[in-house]
């Protein structure tokens, strides 16, 4: 795996890990971090405006989106209920926009 490195953003510490040739990855983990402490990313996932945004985010990006299990998701967001994980939602509706990778604690 590529070395990431790090920006400095309102005075906090993000890493960019490189992924292809002219593509990065955004740490979400530290920009959740930096912005409201300990906060999980399957918290930050069960916000409508998210989910709508990473549809959108794929609808442009990419042409293997699967828009069935997206308004299925679409639809549960906002549940207290409902929760999805990274993997999960990359799973379901085959994103290429998020990667969830094990961090420093596995």
């Amino acid at each position: 795996m590529a070395k990431s490195k790090k920006i400095i953003v309102q005075g906090k510490q993000i890493s960019v890990i490189p992924h292809k040739e002219n593509d990065d990855f955004i740490s979400l983990t530290d920009m959740l971090k930096a912005k409201d402490g300990d906060f999980f990313i399957s918290d930050w996932l069960r916000n409508r405006n998210t989910v709508e945004f990473l549809g959108f985010w794929e609808k442009l990006h990419n042409p293997n989106f699967n828009y069935g299990e997206f308004a299925v998701i679409k639809s549960k967001t906002g549940l207290n209920s409902y929760k999805i994980s990274v993997k999960e939602w990359v799973k379901k509706t085959n994103a290429i926009g998020l990667k969830a990778a094990a961090g420093q604690y596995g």
